[in-house]
C-alpha cells in the first residue's frame, strides 16, 4: 500500500499492515514524478502530455500532511481495550433511519477532524449544492466532454419540503412530477385493466444494474400477482431463457430503456423480442412501452403503447429514482412503494445538503473514510457486504455506481491525477461470503476495508426459534462477529491460527429493509461517490471508459458482415487476426 499512489511507481513490495503506511512513505522519495512526454499511441495520434495533476490544495496543503503524519501511526485496533463502549458510542453517525457505527476503522477522533478539514479545504459542501441547483459540473475545463447538468436529485424533489429553489433545479423537478402523473395514470390503468401481470425489462447498465438491485431487495412489498423478468446481456442466451420462463406471453408488457435510443445491446434485444412475439401471433405495438430521451431513435409513439421520458442530465447508474426505475418499480411493487422509495432518498438527499458537521453527515463521513483507506492506509479496494440476501445484487449496482464514477486518471482540468482515485468495488450478502472470500480478507496479505450492511428485522417476518434464537439474531450475531474479528484479530501461538486483525470496517445498520430504507440507502452511496469525486477533483459524471471498446466493437461487427456475405476474411490486421483465432 502506498499514500498517494502514482500510476509510475517502479516499486513493488509486500508489507504487514502495521508498517505499510511508515514505510511506504519513505519508498514514494524513490518514485518518479510524472514523465514530460508519453509514447506515442497505437493509433498513431500522439498521447497527451502527463503532466503531474493540478490539485495541488489536494497533494500539498496543510491539511493533507495533518492526514499523511496521521497515517504514520493509524489507531490500532488490536491492542487491548481498544474498542469500547465509549469509542462505539463516539464514533457514529444516523441519518433517516439509519445508523453508522464506525469505531472499527483504523482512525482516532484527530484523524476524524482532519478528514472534516479535507472537506472543507476540498469545499465539497459548496461543490455538492452547485450540483443540486443544477449547476454544469459534468465538465472538464478546456476539452471536449459533456458539459452537462447533474440532476438526479430533482427526480425525487417532488414533494412539500424543497431540497434546492434553484430556477433549474425546480424547472427539472417539474417535468418530473409531469412524467409522474404520466406513470400514476398508467398504472391505474393497468390495475383496473388487469391487462398484464409480467413484466420484461430490457436495458444494460445502469437501466439494468439499479433497478433490478431494488426490485430484488423489495420482494417483501412487490405487488400481488406482478412478476418483473429482465434482459440486459446482448448474448442471445439471456433472451432465450428469460422469454421462455414468461408464463403469458400475452399478458406481458416489454419496457426498452435507453436514453439515447440508440444503445446497441438494447436496440438488438428488442429487435430479438420483438421478433418472439410477432412469432408467437402478438403485435409488438400493443406490448412495448418504452423509457427513453426526446427526439431519440425510440421517441417514435407509432412503435409503443406508452412513453416515458428522461433527460440527459440524468447519468444512467444514477438513475434509479427517475423515469428509467419508476415504471419498472411502480409495476413490480406499487406505486405507492414507488414513492416511498423516492420519499428515502429524498430525505437523505435533505440530510447531505443540510448537516453542516462533516462528522454527523452520513454520505459525506462514509465518503471521508473511504479516502482515509484509500488515499492515506493505501488500500485499493473495498468490499461491502450485506447480510440481507435480499440485496444479492445491491453490490453489483454500486460497483457501477462507484467504479464507472470515480475510476479515473485525470482531474476536472484535464491534467493526470498523481495519487489514487475510486477503488475497487465488490461483495456479497453475508453470510454466504463467510463460506466463500472472507478467508482471504481476514488472513490473506493484503487488507481489504469493508462496508457492513444489516437489519435488525427481517423483511418477510418468517422466523423462528431454534436453540434460543431465531434466524435474524443468528444473522446479526455473524455480522457483528465478522466485525470485531476483522477489526481485532486473534493472537495464537499456533500461525495457522492466527488472525492480525485491524481489517477496518463499518457497520450500516437500519431497522428494516422497506422501500423508504432502500431508497435512502441509494441515496447514502450516490452521495458517497459524489462526495469522493469532489474531494480527488474529478468527474464523478461522464464514462469516456466504455468508448474505446464500443468503438472497436462496431470495427468488428463491421468484420462479421463480410464474413454472413461470404467474403473471405484474412488476418490483415490486429483485428481480422483475432478474429480468424475464434474457433
Amino acid at each position: 500500500g502506498s499514500l498517494f499512489c502514482r500510476p509510475q511507481a517502479r516499486v513493488m513490495f509486500v508489507l504487514t499492515p502495521k508498517t505499510a503506511a511508515c514505510a511506504t512513505l519513505a519508498v514514494l522519495a524513490l518514485l518518479p514524478e510524472a514523465s514530460a512526454a508519453s509514447p506515442t499511441s497505437t493509433s498513431g495520434v500522439s498521447a497527451p502530455l502527463r503532466l503531474k495533476g493540478g490539485s495541488a490544495s489536494w497533494s500539498d496543503s496543510p491539511v493533507t500532511q495533518r492526514l499523511r503524519d496521521l497515517a504514520k501511526s493509524p489507531y490500532d485496533l488490536t491492542v487491548n481495550a481498544a474498542i469500547t463502549p465509549k469509542r462505539i458510542s463516539g464514533m457514529q453517525a444516523s441519518a433517516c433511519g439509519l445508523k453508522m457505527v464506525y469505531a472499527t476503522e483504523r482512525m482516532c477522533p484527530k484523524t476524524v477532524n482532519a478528514l472534516c478539514d479535507l472537506a472543507k479545504d476540498r469545499g465539497v459542501a459548496e461543490k455538492f449544492k452547485a450540483m443540486v441547483d443544477g449547476e454544469v459540473v459534468n465538465k472538464i475545463e478546456g476539452y471536449d466532454c459533456e458539459d452537462r447538468k447533474v440532476m438526479h436529485t430533482a427526480m425525487r424533489d417532488v414533494f412539500d419540503k424543497q431540497l434546492s429553489t434553484a430556477a433549474s433545479a425546480r424547472a427539472a423537478s417539474d417535468t418530473e412530477k409531469e412524467e409522474l402523473k404520466k406513470l400514476e395514470e398508467w398504472c391505474k390503468e393497468l390495475d383496473s385493466s388487469n391487462k398484464f401481470t409480467d413484466m420484461l425489462l430490457i436495458g444494460i447498465g445502469g437501466s439494468d444494474l439499479g433497478p433490478r438491485a431494488i426490485y430484488m431487495g423489495l420482494q417483501g412489498y412487490k405487488k400481488e400477482g406482478r412478476k418483473v423478468h429482465i434482459v440486459s446481456n446482448v448474448d442471445p442466451d439471456d433472451a432465450a431463457m428469460v422469454l421462455n420462463n414468461i408464463p403469458d406471453l400475452s399478458k406481458t408488457v416489454v419496457l426498452v430503456v435507453s436514453k439515447s435510443g440508440g444503445t446497441l445491446e438494447t436496440l438488438t434485444n428488442e429487435n430479438l423480442v420483438r421478433d418472439f412475439f410477432q412469432k408467437k401471433g402478438l403485435d409488438p405495438k400493443k406490448h412495448f412501452a418504452c423509457v427513453t430521451g426526446k427526439g431519440s431513435p425510440m421517441d417514435n409513439p407509432a412503435e409503443y403503447l406508452k412513453s416515458f421520458y428522461m433527460d440527459d442530465y440524468i447519468g444512467g447508474r444514477f438513475s434509479v429514482t427517475s423515469m428509467v426505475g419508476g415504471p419498472m418499480l411502480a409495476f413490480g411493487l406499487g406505486y405507492d412503494n414507488y414513492l416511498k422509495l423516492l420519499e428515502g432518498a429524498h430525505d437523505m438527499d435533505m440530510h447531505a445538503l443540510t448537516t453542516t458537521d462533516a462528522s454527523k453527515n452520513l454520505p459525506l463521513l462514509l465518503a471521508l473514510i473511504g479516502v482515509w483507506n484509500r488515499n492515506f492506509l493505501g488500500l485499493p479496494t473495498c468490499a461491502i457486504l450485506p447480510y440481507s440476501q435480499a440485496m444479492l445484487r445491491f453490490t453489483a449496482h454500486l460497483q457501477q455506481l462507484d467504479m464507472e464514477s470515480n475510476g479515473k486518471h485525470i482531474d476536472r482540468q484535464g491534467k493526470f491525477v498523481d495519487y489514487a482515485t475510486g477503488p475497487i468495488i465488490w461483495g456479497e450478502p453475508g453470510t454466504n461470503g463467510q463460506h466463500s472470500f472472507y478467508q482471504l480478507i481476514h488472513q490473506g496479505t493484503d487488507t481489504i476495508p469493508v462496508e457492513f450492511i444489516g437489519f435488525t428485522e427481517s423483511q418477510f417476518g418468517m422466523d423462528l426459534d431454534v436453540k434460543g434464537t431465531t434466524s435474524q439474531q443468528k444473522l446479526n450475531s455473524n455480522l457483528l462477529a465478522q466485525s470485531l474479528a476483522m477489526a481485532t484479530g486473534s493472537i495464537n501461538s499456533n500461525p495457522n491460527k492466527c488472525f492480525d486483525g485491524n481489517r477496518p470496517n463499518c457497520l450500516i445498520m437500519g431497522k428494516k429493509l422497506d422501500p423508504y430504507t432502500m431508497g435512502a440507502l441509494l441515496a447514502l452511496y450516490e452521495h458517497k461517490v459524489a462526495f469522493q469525486g469532489f474531494l480527488w477533483d474529478i468527474n464523478s459524471f461522464d464514462q469516456e471508459g466504455v468508448q474505446l471498446g464500443k468503438i472497436l466493437a462496431t470495427q468488428f461487427l463491421d468484420i462479421y458482415k463480410k464474413v454472413n456475405a461470404g467474403e473471405e476474411v484474412k488476418p490483415e490486421d490486429n483485428l481480422t487476426a483475432m478474429l480468424c483465432e475464434m474457433p
